[in-house]
């Protein structure tokens, strides 16, 4: 179909999983992690301060009794202290989380920023008179608020109900006072839980012209088969060029091919196509960390073309993807914040009964 299509469906483990289509074509995926999920990406932990790691930059804070998390930021606390952190991305298997000191109390029209005071909209609505109004709706909702907290207001606000907006950015408020009147007691504890799979959905993928949630919804739409190819390191680009995204323990290793043709501007049209169609595939794939690109052959004075095709590409990504450089070799670097456990990982154990 075209146009914006969300399915929410459950994993027989009963984890939850949601899948956004655009215009009939996979775009993104999100998964309820493995493993302690009460520790995954945006949880908020009333930590305690633990032994410093020497060499690390960082030290290990106590998350709940049997949990612990990694916190670079540790200068100047004292082992011991209590400390407030939100899990900032996924960790690797047998690995604490990584978390950090700065925290966000975000739903899906605001985000209420504790040590960053004053009150901003999102960039892309431009419309002036839906500003002024979600400038209002700021004002009333921070007023009396304590001076260190700030808002945004998301660029979904531009086409939510105000009613909705301004609930949502008072329980962001409320929420945020709560926590963190609670961050001083000693013991450690989970303040927030995690977003699962379906809330991330409805945070995060705006408003669909379809929502499904029905049981079964993921076999009656086809989406398990869409999957399956999520899943294949292969992905076809137009002329006959293809790409290959495969993980590793270390990086993401991307290998683009020209395929059958030959012309003197293969290399630089499979690239231009792949550059284009890399960050769905890492989306959909969960995909992150230092990702290498092996571009087909092609000359160094084509460089500053491909780097504009990627940024093109990246703009309208909501995760942190940035060109790192070039290598020596002539390979591109990236380098993406993790805030998925990878779909394979995931759903790989599962898929083949479905």
């Amino acid at each position: 179909m075209k146009g914006r299509a969300v399915y929410l469906d459950s994993l027989p483990d009963e984890r939850r999983i949601a899948a956004l289509f655009e215009d009939g074509q996979l775009s993104d995926v999100i998964v309820d992690p493995t493993g302690a999920p009460d520790a995954g990406p945006g949880a908020i932990f009333r930590a305690r301060m633990g032994r410093p790691m020497k060499g690390q930059g960082g030290a290990i804070v106590a998350l709940t009794q049997t949990e612990n998390g990694f916190l670079r930021e540790a200068k100047g606390l004292a082992p011991g202290a209590p400390v407030l952190v939100q899990v900032s991305t996924v960790a690797e298997p047998g690995k604490a989380p990584p978390v950090t000191r700065r925290i966000l109390f975000k739903s899906r029209y605001a985000i209420v920023t504790p040590g960053k005071p004053g009150f901003n909209i999102s960039r892309t609505i431009r419309d002036e008179e839906r500003r002024v109004a979600l400038m209002e709706i700021a004002e009333a909702a921070m007023d009396g608020a304590d001076a260190d907290l700030g808002l945004i207001l998301r660029s979904s606000a531009e086409v939510g109900d105000l009613d909705a907006v301004a609930d949502d950015a008072s329980a962001m408020r409320a929420l945020a006072e709560a926590v963190l009147g609670d961050a001083d007691t000693a013991a450690p504890a989970l303040l927030v839980d995690a977003p699962d799979a379906h809330h991330l959905a409805w945070r995060e993928w705006g408003h669909p012209d379809l929502l499904d949630d029905t049981p079964g919804c993921f076999a009656a739409a086809g989406v398990w088969d869409a999957l399956r190819d999520a899943l294949s390191p292969r992905v076809g680009l137009p002329v006959g060029a293809s790409m290959y995204v495969e993980p590793t323990r270390a990086l993401v290793a991307v290998d683009v091919n020209t395929g059958p043709d030959t012309s003197p501007a293969a290399g630089l049209k499979a690239n231009v196509a792949a550059l284009r169609a890399l960050p769905r595939a890492l989306r959909v794939r969960g995909l992150a960390g230092q990702i290498i690109v092996d571009l087909a052959p092609f000359p160094k004075r084509d460089r500053t073309q491909l780097e504009q095709v990627l940024k093109s590409a990246l703009r309208a990504e909501r995760a942190e993807i940035t060109l790192a450089g070039w290598t020596p070799l002539g390979h591109m670097e990236l380098q993406a914040k993790r805030e998925r456990q990878p779909l394979i990982r995931g759903i790989a154990d599962v898929l083949p009964d479905l």
